[in-house]
């Protein structure tokens, strides 16, 4: 990595940087493992790094999953401390992300069924009988949850974002969530979703017309004001988004540049006029590193859950009528 290009490791790239022991190991004098070239329709088109790293997040999702699907089918809890981990996050955005911000009225109800249970199983002093009255209202109910059919959207979009993330914490590979394109693919996804369950809910027509609140206004008004508000409201609809993806890119690109610039300064100092500087430049700048490190961790979790949560409430923006 160049010393004075800290963006350098942000970067697509149509090749992986590999350590001095490998590069010699492969025979490789560049350090570089270039990616082959595709001619696809007689158009010549190169993978980059990028594009190998996120079918390896779409991979670990689906084997990750394919394997927690098989342990849990018919029922069976999840056995594990591997499987109860991804369990317990797909449980969580479940209960706390899709269900309270996509469910309707039925959530309401539910809640209050619930709690007349939990007062009678408390009267009679047999609390365990509070889970065994729910599942035998649900057990009666066709759909309990029906908001249930925008979980596979919502959990991809999270585990595949949490994946990019975390692959950019290991050395030599990169995130692809630091890169515009990507993120802004995975908001025109967002913004897809939220017209086509708009539209299967309300119509092709009543999505676009309930982005219109009602107006108590005098017809008049309401020529001028109606065309005026759409026009508004379809802009943010589209900023909405746009801001998803930036969000993203900006937290993913900071956070892989804030490190790279700190190691940057090692290289630095041994270039400057008090390169006696290095014995302490060196171990503030790794030090630095690992705490950035961590919190770079943290970041991978919370920007794959804000994108899957405010995904949600576009969807349920979207679907919803006012």
């Amino acid at each position: 990595m160049a010393a004075d290009d800290p963006f350098h490791h942000v970067r697509d790239f149509g090749y992986f940087e590999l350590p001095g022991f490998a590069a010699q190991w492969l025979g490789l004098p560049d350090h570089k493992l270039w990616l082959p070239k595709l001619n696809i329709l007689g158009f010549e088109f190169q993978l980059t790094k990028f594009m190998v790293l996120q079918v390896v997040a779409g991979l670990l999702t689906l084997i990750i999953f394919s394997d927690l699907a098989r342990r849990i089918k018919g029922g069976k809890p999840a056995a594990g401390a591997w499987a109860n981990f991804w369990e317990s996050i797909a449980v969580f955005l479940r209960d706390n992300v899709v269900r309270p911000t996509l469910g309707g009225h039925h959530d309401d109800h539910a809640a209050e069924d619930h709690g007349a249970a939990a007062h009678g199983a408390e009267h009679h002093g047999h609390m365990e009988t509070v889970h065994e009255q729910r599942l035998g209202q649900e057990s009666h109910d066709h759909d309990p949850h029906p908001e249930d059919k925008h979980l596979p959207f919502v959990w991809s979009c999270f585990f595949y974002i949490l994946f990019c993330n975390l692959l950019g914490a290991v050395p030599m590979l990169g995130s692809a969530t630091g890169n515009i394109n990507v993120t802004g693919s995975l908001a025109l996804c967002a913004l897809g979703a939220t017209y086509l369950v708009g539209a299967r809910e309300l119509g092709a027509a009543g999505f676009f017309k309930n982005l219109v609140p009602p107006l108590d206004a005098p017809g008049w008004m309401k020529i001028a004001l109606v065309p005026m508000m759409f026009v508004i409201e379809i802009i943010g609809l589209l900023i909405k988004h746009g801001v998803l993806a930036v969000r993203l890119f900006a937290n993913i690109m900071g956070g892989h540049t804030v490190i790279g610039v700190m190691l940057g300064f090692i290289a630095s100092v041994l270039h400057s006029p008090y390169p006696d500087l290095w014995y302490i430049v060196m171990p503030a700048s790794i030090l630095g590193q690992i705490g950035i490190g961590m919190l770079e961790l943290f970041v991978a979790f919370l920007q794959a859950y804000v994108f899957a949560f405010l995904s949600t409430i576009f969807i349920s923006m979207g679907s919803h009528p006012h």
